[in-house]
C-alpha cells in the first residue's frame, strides 16, 4: 500500500470511527442511565413483576408488527458481514432498546451486551450510504460499530474492540479492521464515560497466587468446567426458543407464557437474586461463599428467558454464571476465593462466544494484569471444551478447533468442512 493510500485510509476512519464512537458510546449511556433506573424501580416495587407477560406481549408484539428482520438481533449483524445483502435497519437501535428495558423492569433475566452491540452496528450501519461505502469498507464500519457498543457498555476498549474482530472474524482478522475497531472503542467508551459520567461496576482479585506449575495446573480442570457451562447455557437458550417456535406459532404469544411461568418461579422462590443482570450477586461472588446451585438457576432462567422472546443480551448473564460457578469450584480447587470467580467470569463467556482473546484481555482491564496467565489459561481451555456451540447461531466456527475423542484421548482436529487456509 503507497502513501497515498495508507493517508486516504487513515483518514477516512479516523472521520468514521468518530462518528461511531459518539453515536455507539452515547447511545451506550443513555441506554445504561435508563437500565438502571428500570432496575431501581423493579428492585423497590416488587409487584411489578406481575406485569412480566403483559410486558412480554408488547415485546413480542412490537418486533411481530415491526421489527422485520431485526428479530435476528446479533445474528443479523454476523449475516451482513459475511454477505452483505441489505443495510442494518435503523429501527434496530429503538426497538431493542425498549424491549430490553421493558424485560428488565417486569423482571426478565437478560443481559445488555447485546443490546449495546446491536445499537453500535445498526447507527454504525447508517453512515454507509452516506459516504458511499463499499463492501469492504460496510463490513469493516459493521466492525467498528459492534466494537464501540461493546466497548461502551462494559467500559473496557481493548477487549471491545478485540471482541469485535474474534466475533465476527473468527481466526481470519484482518489488520485494515485493526484501526477502526481500536480507534471506535476508545472514542465510544469516552464518550460514554466522561461525557455523560456513566460509571461501571469494578470487581477485586485481591490475591493472586505465585505463577506456580501447581497453581496453574488446578486452573485446567476449572477451565473445562467453565467450557461445559458455557456450552450448556449456550444449547439451552437455542433448546427454549426452538420449543417455544414449535409449540406457540404466533410469536408474541411466546413471551407472554413465558413471562407468567417466570414471574411465577420468582414469587415462589421469594427472590429477585436470578433476574435482573444480576450484578450484586457477581460482586458477592468475589468476596464470599455462596449456594453451589447459583449458576445453574441463572443458567436455566436466562436461557428460558432469551428463548422466550424477551431481549437484552447474554454477557452479563454468563458473568454471572463463571463468577458463581467459579465460587462454588473454590470449595474443591486450592486457589483463592476471587481468583476462582475471576477465572470463571470470563472463562463461561468465552466459551460461550468463542473468543478467548477478548475474554483474556477484558479480564485483565477489569481484575488487574497480574491475574492474566490464569485468565488467558481458563479462556483457552473454556474456549476448546465448549466444542461447536455458540450463543450465536450465525457465528462461523468452521475454522474452529475441535476436540474429539480419540482411543480413549481427546486429541485437538480440524474441522473437516473447512476450507484451506
Amino acid at each position: 500500500m503507497n502513501t497515498q493510500k495508507i493517508l486516504k485510509y487513515t483518514g477516512l476512519w479516523i472521520v468514521l470511527g468518530l462518528l461511531v464512537g459518539i453515536l455507539s458510546g452515547a447511545a451506550s449511556a443513555i441506554f445504561l442511565i435508563t437500565l438502571d433506573w428500570a432496575t431501581a424501580y423493579r428492585e423497590s416495587h416488587f409487584w411489578i413483576i406481575a406485569l412480566l407477560p403483559i410486558g412480554g406481549f408488547v415485546i413480542g408484539w412490537t418486533y411481530y408488527r415491526y421489527g422485520e428482520n431485526s428479530v435476528k438481533g446479533n445474528n443479523l449483524l454476523l449475516d451482513e458481514l459475511y454477505k452483505t445483502e441489505k443495510p442494518i435497519p435503523l429501527r434496530m437501535t429503538p426497538l431493542v432498546f425498549i424491549g430490553t428495558v421493558l424485560t428488565h423492569l417486569f423482571g426478565g433475566s437478560a443481559g445488555r451486551e447485546g443490546t449495546a452491540v446491536q445499537m453500535g452496528g445498526s447507527l454504525a450501519d447508517q453512515l454507509t450510504k452516506y459516504f458511499h461505502l463499499n463492501p469492504e469498507d460496510r463490513r469493516i464500519i459493521l466492525i467498528a460499530g459492534v466494537a464501540g457498543g461493546f466497548a461502551s457498555v462494559f467500559g473496557t476498549p481493548l477487549a471491545g474492540a478485540l471482541f469485535a474482530l474474534e466475533w465476527m472474524l473468527h481466526r481470519e482478522i484482518r489488520w485494515k479492521s485493526l484501526f477502526p475497531a481500536l480507534w471506535t472503542a476508545f472514542v465510544a467508551n469516552w464518550v460514554c464515560a466522561s461525557l455523560f459520567g456513566v460509571s461501571h461496576t469494578h470487581y477485586l482479585i485481591d490475591l493472586v497466587p505465585q505463577h506456580t506449575l501447581i497453581n496453574l495446573l488446578w486452573v485446567i480442570p476449572a477451565g473445562i468446567a467453565f467450557g461445559f457451562s458455557g456450552r450448556l447455557f449456550a444449547q439451552s437458550t437455542h433448546f427454549f426458543s426452538h420449543q417455544f417456535s414449535k409449540y406457540i406459532a404466533y410469536p408474541p404469544l411466546r413471551p407472554v407464557i413465558g413471562g407468567l411461568l417466570i414471574a411465577a418461579f420468582v414469587y415462589i422462590s421469594d427472590s429477585t437474586t436470578y433476574i435482573g443482570l444480576g450484578v450484586p450477586r457477581i460482586v458477592e461472588a468475589f468476596e464470599t461463599p455462596l449456594p453451589w446451585y447459583d449458576w445453574l438457576a441463572k443458567t436455566g432462567l436466562t436461557s428460558f428467558t432469551l428463548g422466550a422472546g424477551f431481549k437484552g443480551g447474554e454477557v452479563t448473564p454468563l458473568f454471572f454464571i463463571g463468577a458463581t460457578l467459579g465460587n462454588a469450584l473454590a470449595t474443591w480447587i486450592p486457589l483463592p476465593l476471587a481468583l476462582m470467580a475471576g477465572i470463571g467470569f470470563v472463562g463461561v463467556f468465552s466459551g460461550a462466544t468463542n473468543t478467548p482473546l477478548a475474554c483474556t484481555v477484558m479480564g485483565m482491564e477489569l481484575f488487574g494484569y497480574e491475574s492474566g496467565i490464569f485468565l488467558g489459561i481458563s479462556c483457552l481451555i473454556a474456549y476448546l471444551f465448549s466444542g461447536r456451540s455458540s450463543i450465536y447461531s450465525s457465528q462461523n466456527l468452521n475454522n474452529k478447533f475441535h476436540l474429539y475423542p480419540a482411543e480413549g484421548l481427546f486429541t485437538l482436529s480440524r474441522n473437516k468442512s473447512q476450507k484451506n487456509d
